[in-house]
């Protein structure tokens, strides 16, 4: 589902990074710049949240991002909206498709409450540790876009996290509609299907 016209634009690279399992990751993308999400091994998940730079409170909606949109899987052309209605980013490329936007991130308290373990890496703490430079804390968290993870919904309301569809090289790209924080957290997720249970290293490249 690659957009043709989005990949056979010229590009300056402004940044590029491969970020390793496990690990957090943040940046402010300007208005204009394309944030593109490389998952280098195949199915691994990629949580993410956003915010407008100029008021980090206005932060990423699911609600409003699944309303507006009218379903509850993000792809191209999906808008990723603001509690207050604004444009943060519009995904422009995907070679995946059908990323979550419900179940959102992994958490200590989580991980009891689903496996009863304690004390594993997670995504909430990858969060706050993205996060912390921008003067962000627990209250900016909230129910998050989770790329390259597959959660279908049955038709009696089940839903579930199964295999990824992800495949080596599998990318997502999204234009900053203003200037936005963007904040990552390649998964440690071992309990479950969203990593293949094998966490792997994914890449981040800026360009405009």
């Amino acid at each position: 589902m690659t957009s043709s016209r989005a990949s056979s634009l010229p590009r300056t690279v402004i940044h590029d990074e491969v970020v390793p399992p496990k690990s957090p990751w943040s940046r402010i993308v300007k208005k204009g710049e394309i944030l593109r999400i490389t998952d280098l091994e195949g199915q691994q998940a990629v949580d993410f949240l956003c915010y407008d730079a100029a008021d980090p409170s206005d932060r990423y909606s699911a609600t409003n991002t699944i309303k507006v949109q009218g379903k509850i899987f993000v792809e191209e052309g999906t808008v990723l909206y603001s509690d207050l209605g604004n444009a943060l980013f519009t995904v422009v490329e995907d070679s995946c498709g059908k990323h979550d936007s419900i179940a959102g991130c992994c958490s200590d308290a989580n991980n009891f409450l689903r496996y009863g373990v304690r004390g594993e890496p997670n995504c909430y703490d990858n969060f706050l540790k993205a996060l912390a430079p921008f003067g962000l804390g627990r209250s900016a968290i909230v129910s998050n876009v989770n790329f390259f993870m597959y959660v279908p919904v049955e038709a009696d309301g089940r839903m579930a996290i199964v295999d990824g569809l992800s495949r080596p090289g599998s990318h997502v790209a999204l234009r900053a509609e203003r200037d936005a924080i963007a904040a990552l957290s390649n998964c440690p997720q071992m309990h479950n299907p969203a990593n293949g249970y094998n966490p792997t290293p994914i890449r981040v490249t800026i360009y405009r």
